[in-house]
């Protein structure tokens, strides 16, 4: 059976890290969990840590993480569904906002629930996704202010998901000028300049990130030790927190090139052959995983010298070439992960979640 295992000592490694290096640098950091889709074994770990900050973009994963720790400060990381107002209200502290007409509706909610609800307003800093345009950000701050049960304690940025725009020195610059521009014409005091994701650390590295933001929001390099700038694992992170082992079904040595008539898969795709391939064979293995759990452009086999000759829903096929190592049915293949795969793995209710320690000793599962 396949299983997604975490690794604890590895990912206590990268919180230290990342610890470290934003106290350093006088930045309030959040830790984003939408990866684990709501997982309660993985979110206990993640709290474990000592994490009072947790950002998702899913509601019932931040009631989960309540239900665990509700002393945890949880923050909705998109802009709200209208529908989706009174559970925000009640187990998000915190919500990004972009539509006055929402905010207005979760003041609304919030006065029913005798609650304060916090909120950080997104600015559009040219990723072209979520975002208030700056040349309306007065106004709308203006008429937010005048909300009841409403806290503006953020101003943020969203950088790199859409359209892959960096952040750089000059865009952070901006969005703590217009921090200062809103506190003076207000008399108002903004706690937070939330200045991005984990794609902004590179500039921490280098000193540029302006005195004036003071909180980021961080997931994939916490839980891949990446530097996003350059995609190499940061010097002294671990970049296999997460890892995805597979058990092989099948393995025979067949021809590598299929017979019969070729039409198009179960994925939409009309396979293309190498004619070198005519007339020779290979020992392929059939693993039970598939496209219903993860694309394969988000797999990295531990063994390099593994191909990948195709997938249909349930089952991954492998090349093996000569097996020279050799493999047999039952035997477990592993991989690295991307982001994405590593949320795609974990969004799927087929596949085990494992923690184990340092010494990859299993210490819980479900």
């Amino acid at each position: 059976m396949a299983y997604i295992e975490l690794n604890r000592e590895k990912l206590k490694v990268n919180y230290s890290f990342l610890n470290k290096l934003f106290k350093k640098n006088k930045i309030e950091w959040g830790v984003v969990t939408k990866v684990l889709c709501g997982n309660k074994l993985f979110i206990k770990e993640v709290l474990d840590l000592g994490v009072r900050e947790a950002h998702d973009s899913r509601i019932s994963n931040l009631k989960m993480i309540k239900s665990i720790d509700p002393g945890v400060q949880t923050v909705y990381i998109k802009p709200p569904a209208k529908r989706a107002i009174p559970s925000l209200v009640k187990y998000a502290d915190v919500s990004f906002n972009t539509a006055y007409s929402t905010i207005k509706l979760i003041s609304d909610e919030a006065v029913k629930q005798n609650k304060l609800h916090k909120i950080i307003i997104m600015v559009e800093m040219g990723d072209l996704r979520e975002g208030v345009l700056g040349d309306n950000l007065m106004n709308f701050y203006s008429r937010v202010f005048e909300l009841p049960n409403i806290e503006i304690i953020g101003i943020g940025a969203n950088l790199n998901c859409l359209n892959g725009v960096m952040p750089t020195h000059d865009k952070l610059i901006q969005l703590s000028l217009y921090e200062q521009l809103i506190e003076a014409k207000f008399d108002k005091k903004i706690a937070w300049v939330s200045g991005g994701s984990s794609v902004t650390i590179p500039l921490v590295f280098k000193k540029l990130i302006p005195k004036g933001v003071n909180h980021m929001r961080i997931g994939e390099t916490l839980f891949r030790g990446v530097d996003l700038f350059e995609e190499t694992t940061i010097a002294g992170m671990h970049k296999n927190v997460f890892k995805l082992h597979a058990e092989i079904i099948e393995l025979y040595k067949k021809p590598k090139v299929p017979s019969g008539e070729l039409g198009y898969n179960v994925a939409g795709e009309k396979p293309e052959i190498d004619e070198a391939d005519y007339g020779k064979s290979s020992f392929r293995a059939i693993l039970d995983i598939g496209l219903l759990n993860i694309d394969l452009n988000h797999l990295v086999p531990d063994d390099h010298e593994l191909e990948f000759s195709g997938a249909s829903s349930d089952m991954i096929v492998v090349d093996l070439g000569k097996n020279e190592k050799g493999y047999k049915v039952g035997d477990i293949v592993s991989f690295g992960l991307t982001y994405m795969g590593i949320l795609a793995i974990m969004n799927s209710n087929y596949i085990t979640k494992v923690v184990v320690d340092g010494e990859e000793k299993k210490v819980g599962s479900k």
